[in-house]
């Protein structure tokens, strides 16, 4: 049984959310590396000081508003920061530049010009990028100022997220093409690896009953989906089984897969929808003490206009379910999409487990869970694309650890955040995410290293490759 879903998130900090850094290069992180979350400074809260107003007209900026400087050569913006210890720091600067035209500023450490830096156009005032720049600093408090060299002044700066050492990427990495959709990377490479039905028999099934009884079979096989079956029980997918969606229409309605107890699985092309909550598992695809296993390039849907509680998951992972990547699927048109780690109570089972990778999926219109996560970590979410959604994005709960990259949010009031319902805070470490009529998320505490390979999309082109590549119809192996 999944934890009641009802209960809303607790509020933190009084109700007021925190907002993460935006940063809109790509980036390879390195393996043997935690992530630890910056100090935010916001340009309205003092000890900053902004030559100029404090407005609040141009959405999508973090805490009560934005510095607006004077447009006027030296009509600064200062921060005054504190640093741990001396040495090279990070400075994540969140700005906004509705113009086309960029408009240049001095970067001046402790009264110190470092260098000139180019705030170009971001297409409009309400979208927002961060600019990551690095400069030596003393222990102790520091002065970070920004000051313009031309008549436009200052683009519009949300804040400063400062951080002392740590991995945070170079200013200007070249950009990077997204990765193949059709390769696996991610936590099912881990563990001994996802392959799924290779090397075993490939059949082509046509019935409910017949994909019912290849997909129970002990042989390793690859199962090809021909046809969109009804049903109202779940299909137990045994080990060692690719299971394959002909097409862009083949797949369940009304229930879903179910991989318990099992290892070594790939799922992928299939249009699963609409399985109520008390069919079978009542999940789309459920994921139960298994391991390695790969769920790419399928549609996973229902409606919102049921309640929450009609239906359950689209992709649910549980119960120390392990080595997981979730990659190229669209899940949209749902209430609770993705939930790993199904109870607070489940530690001694969970812990050290949980590990999962999702990349270059859409969330279109799936109101939470996208996903909400306890004990696993690192969960890696990344090149992600966002779309209209109503409650949350990604929720980092009890002894989780999300490192939450390169996505894309459009349309979403809450991104990320910690804590939700009655589960207690995990952590979260945001980086390089792009932000369009969103809020800017909540982050804390650090993240366990990645150890696999992958090259990170620059966030901004995220939202085109994920709409042209993902879902069922993309892929014929």
């Amino acid at each position: 049984m999944k934890a009641a879903s009802s209960v809303k998130r607790r509020s933190i900090g009084g109700g007021a959310v925190a907002l993460a850094t935006i940063v809109t290069a790509a980036m390879v992180l390195n393996s043997g590396t935690a992530y630890a979350a910056p100090t935010r400074y916001e340009a309205e809260n003092s000890p900053a000081t902004c030559n100029g107003t404090i407005d609040s007209d141009h959405a999508g900026f973090s805490g009560s508003g934005f510095c607006n400087a004077t447009n006027a050569v030296g009509a600064d913006l200062q921060f005054t920061v504190s640093a741990s210890a001396a040495g090279t720091a990070t400075l994540g600067v969140r700005f906004a530049n509705g113009t086309t035209t960029a408009r240049p500023a001095n970067l001046i450490v402790n009264g110190a010009t470092v260098q000139n830096v180019s705030y170009e156009g971001t297409g409009a005032w309400t979208t927002w990028v961060t600019k990551t720049l690095t400069a030596t600093v003393n222990a102790g408090n520091n002065t970070i100022r920004l000051s313009p060299t031309t008549a436009n002044g200052l683009a519009n700066i949300d804040f400063l997220d400062f951080e002392v050492g740590g991995t945070t990427p170079p200013s200007s990495p070249p950009p990077s093409p997204p990765p193949p959709n059709n390769g696996l990377i991610g936590w099912a490479t881990q563990g001994g690896g996802t392959t799924g039905g290779a090397g075993g028999a490939t059949v082509t099934v046509t019935s409910l009953s017949a994909l019912t009884t290849a997909a129970a079979s002990t042989s390793a096989m690859i199962i090809r989906v021909q046809g969109s079956f009804s049903c109202s029980a779940d299909v137990r997918v045994a080990s060692n089984k690719t299971i394959l969606g002909v097409g862009s229409g083949s797949g369940l309605n009304g229930c879903g897969l179910n991989m318990r107890d099992v290892s070594n699985v790939i799922v992928r092309n299939m249009r699963i929808g609409f399985v109520q909550a008390g069919s079978g598992n009542g999940d789309a695809i459920h994921i139960d003490h298994a391991t390695r296993l790969w769920i790419d390039h399928n549609d996973l849907s229902s409606d919102t206009t049921h309640g929450t509680d009609f239906y359950d998951g689209l992709l649910d992972i549980t119960h120390a379910a392990d080595f997981v990547t979730v990659s190229w699927n669209r899940l949209h048109d749902h209430i609770k999409c993705s939930l790993v780690g199904h109870s607070d109570s489940n530690a001694a089972e969970d812990r050290g487990h949980l590990r999962v990778t999702y990349h270059h999926n859409w969330f279109a219109g799936c109101n939470s869970r996208d996903p909400r996560v306890r004990f696993g970590n690192p969960v890696h979410v990344f090149n992600n694309y966002y779309s209209n959604i109503g409650d949350y994005g990604v929720a980092s709960t009890i002894e989780g650890g999300v490192l939450v990259e390169g996505n894309y949010f459009e349309n979403v009031p809450d991104p990320f955040h910690l804590g939700e319902g009655s589960s207690p805070a995990g952590t979260l470490v945001a980086r390089n995410n792009t932000f369009v009529n969103s809020g800017g998320g909540q982050t804390g505490g650090s993240v366990a290293s990645i150890p696999y390979g992958y090259t990170a999309e620059a966030s901004g082109g995220v939202k085109a490759s994920v709409m042209a590549n993902s879902g069922t119809g993309r892929i014929t192996t």
